[in-house]
């Protein structure tokens, strides 16, 4: 027999994240190792090769193609089927091609690989402090994709010819570079160029050099990354930090830091292994920190009177060269780094509208020439009891599809208000956007019909339904109304979703219901009230309201949020505590504003009910003294947390909890009268905010082991999902994990989406779909 009859063909089909990773390379190194001939290519669908040689070779080949694959890829599935052998010899990479659905996964961006931050801080390598250096294991990849397949000319590279040098490692498959499509260097671009009001603009070598010089004299510099604009400045110059707070409308709202590596972060912050390993890796996320008491070289008014910081590593060429090489003349080590945008709106991402909306907040810019497709912000987390919480999906984890526990029809979810991210789903993968949001305003309306249509043309997934938050007012919902064209929207209650989206995330397949404790801050209530202390029984067919914190009003909707006093006030008028003149939050109430506050509160006027927990942790922290006016979401709720970190365990404020029935329906009530009236005792006797916000904390943990344990003994169920924006809260989720479980519960938490408004599409989506049939 000779050796072309002995040869077999196979046709071979990987699907996962396998383009813009290297795959291609990848294969036709293994299949030249192998002494296999053939081809490889990328298809709508995923990489497609064939390759032809001996059985015991193909097989190794089908084996080793996905448990080698390269670091960035994740291999779905392999699959194979034979042909007729051609005896063809050598093998190549082929031009993509595409028929029918584009059903490929999408990267996100990764951070800067070891390879070439070596060549970049390398005297005598050709990409010495080259500010786009890259390779097919990192780089930017979802933000510069305009289309699929992956490949340079459906990219933000298409406009950048290749040098010859970079065309002869992008077509030698022995070079690291190998089909790497954001592939440049100094010669063939993209290129830096300083901009400063009045000034030449400066482009080419020196730039970064002068830009480090100005952070470290004091300027506030408009920065493009990846995924968009930041504005930086020099951490620890108190004067510049006060400036750029009051420049941006910052309010206390802590900023992120950018450090050049975990060791300089010790004298600041407490690292475990966890968060070490989170800082390093390849999403390079801002991590939430605990502060280390005491004075520090960081401007106070960094993060003022919080018990955290966020702390990101560099994840970019232009980061490393910013914080300066090995050699470098002294600049910044600690460099604030925060999205260049006002509060709520989208992250900046044009170089005319950046020119224009932040000169009144910079001193200058530092941009390229290399256009972000797909604006992106830095996604944030934090670890809680050794396992990530993420608090905003978005670089390094966009696009990332989350696995579902059912299939659903094409689906669009459109999320909330608040915290916007939508998701598109099909079969058994929903994708998530980036963080989007706050929906308040035109520019991030745009941004959200945007990013839509572009998640929709890379995921290829065509909704055929669409849900939105059963909310009346929602633009989010107005959004879904307005481009259903005639196919069903579901509408689905906020909470319900919370629930379901971690029930979803945990691979519940939904056929047993869940306990839901779904705190925060608002939520649109089946009864019109705005609901936000709730336990649930809870699937993805229907929940039943089993428990709720007692109903205070609201008075004034908006302007209770941002003064935490009038729901201080609120709260004592619903439980008939009186309004003493020594207490913080009557102190911090005009006297005007108080006549009004009286009347309207007698009269139910403006004051829709709520059982919001997030409005309870607002109305304690103005009662103990520790934020009477809120300049940023949650900054009460925040405070008061830091202030149980300092003080440490306390013993429990006790709830009171009695039985209401309605119909046949029992329902308990969660009051927090005996609460409010115990803080009041603590102040009168000398106690700290710290003691009381230590107390309140252990007390609403003490609370939820209270109303699931009632729960289990009526309906049977022992498994628990904490989720809502308040659990983002470290110290309560710690507490009440730990309690529940001592109780028995098996407990979920969010490990894949926020527990906030940021995975509230996660949890209408399964819903929406699983109501549409």
């Amino acid at each position: 027999m000779t050796l072309h009859q002995q040869a077999e063909r196979r046709r071979v089909f990987v699907r996962g994240i396998v383009q813009g990773v290297g795959f291609r390379p990848f294969v036709y190194g293994l299949a030249t190792e192998l002494g296999l001939s053939g081809q490889v290519t990328n298809t709508g669908e995923g990489v497609l090769a064939e390759v032809e040689g001996s059985a015991t070779a193909l097989e190794a080949f089908c084996r080793r193609i996905g448990a080698d694959a390269p670091p960035l890829a994740q291999v779905a599935a392999v699959a194979q089927e034979s042909m007729a052998a051609t005896g063809g010899t050598g093998f190549a990479i082929v031009a993509s091609r595409v028929t029918g659905a584009v059903r490929t996964l999408i990267p996100p961006d990764t951070a800067t690989c070891a390879d070439c931050l070596a060549e970049l801080a390398d005297p005598g390598d050709r990409r010495h402090r080259h500010p786009f250096i890259t390779c097919t294991n990192c780089g930017p990849r979802f933000t510069i994709i305009t289309a699929l397949p992956y490949d340079r000319a459906a990219t933000t590279m298409a406009g950048f010819a290749m040098c010859a040098q970079c065309a002869a490692e992008y077509t030698d498959p022995r070079d690291r570079r190998f089909h790497a499509q954001p592939i440049s260097c100094h010669a063939c671009g993209p290129r830096l160029t300083l901009i400063r009001p009045g000034r030449a603009a400066r482009t080419g070598p020196g730039v970064i050099e002068r830009a480090r010089r100005l952070l470290a004299a004091g300027a506030i510099l408009a920065v493009k990354g990846i995924g968009g604009y930041h504005l930086a400045c020099d951490a620890a110059n108190p004067v510049t930090v006060a400036r750029l707070r009051r420049r941006k409308n910052r309010g206390d709202k802590p900023f992120a830091l950018l450090a050049r590596s975990a060791a300089e972060l010790d004298e600041l912050v407490e690292l475990d292994q966890t968060e070490s390993e989170l800082l390093a890796g390849p999403q390079r996320p801002i991590v939430l920190l605990r502060r280390r008491p005491g004075p520090s070289a960081l401007a106070e008014a960094v993060a003022p009177r919080s018990a955290d910081l966020g702390v990101m590593l560099p994840y970019s060429p232009l980061h490393h060269l910013l914080l300066g090489l090995p050699g470098d003349a002294p600049g910044p080590e600690l460099l604030v780094l925060t999205s260049a945008n006002l509060a709520g709106e989208p992250i900046v991402t044009d170089d005319g509208e950046a020119r224009s909306r932040l000169a009144p907040l910079v001193d200058g810019w530092l941009t390229h020439d290399r256009p972000i497709q797909v604006p992106l912000d830095d996604s944030v987390v934090r670890v809680v009891d050794g396992e990530v919480l993420p608090l905003r999906r978005s670089r390094g984890w966009a696009p990332l599809p989350v696995r579902l526990p059912l299939p659903v029809r094409p689906v669009l979810a459109v999320g909330g208000d608040l915290k916007n991210t939508f998701a598109l789903a099909r079969g058994e993968r929903a994708w998530l956007s980036g963080h989007i949001g706050d929906m308040d305003d035109l520019a991030t309306l745009r941004a959200f019909d945007r990013a839509v249509a572009h998640l929709a043309a890379v995921t290829g997934v065509a909704p055929e339904l669409l849900v939105a938050d059963r909310h009346p007012g929602y633009r989010s919902a107005q959004q879904a109304a307005r481009a259903a064209h005639g196919r069903p929207l579901v509408r689905v209650q906020h909470h319900h979703a919370h629930v379901a989206a971690a029930m979803a995330e945990h691979g519940l397949d939904g056929s047993a219901p869940v306990i839901g404790v779904a705190f925060d801050g608002t939520g649109y209530g089946e009864d019109g009230a705005i609901w936000g202390g709730e336990v649930l029984l809870a699937d993805y067919d229907g929940f039943r309201r089993l428990a709720h914190l007692r109903y205070a009003p609201l008075p004034g909707g908006d302007a209770a949020v941002a003064r935490p006093y009038r729901m201080a006030l609120a709260q004592l008028h619903a439980a008939g505590l009186p309004w003493d003149a020594d207490l913080p939050c009557v102190r911090a109430c005009p006297e005007a504003e108080q006549r009004v506050l009286e009347q309207q509160l007698a009269r139910s006027l403006n004051c829709v009910p709520t059982s919001s927990m997030g409005r309870l942790f607002d109305a304690v922290a103005a009662l103990a003294g520790l934020c009477q006016r809120a300049h940023y979401e949650a900054q009460a709720a925040l405070e008061l947390e830091a202030a149980a970190v300092a003080h440490g365990p306390a013993e429990p404020y006790a709830f009171g909890v009695r039985r209401v029935d309605y119909s046949s329906d029992p329902m308990l009530i969660a009051d927090p009268a005996p609460v409010l009236a115990a803080v009041l005792a603590d102040l009168r006797g000398g106690g700290s905010a710290a003691l009381i916000a230590a107390r309140f904390h252990a007390g609403v943990a003490a609370l939820v082991r209270v109303l699931c344990a009632a729960a289990r003994a009526r309906h049977g169920v022992d498994r628990v999902a904490l989720t809502g924006g308040v659990f983002a809260n470290a110290v309560l989720s710690s507490a009440c994990a730990r309690g529940l479980r001592e109780d028995g519960f098996t407990v979920l938490r969010h490990r894949r989406v926020p527990p906030n408004d940021g995975g509230l599409a996660l949890g209408q989506l399964i819903i929406a779909a699983r109501a549409a049939g």
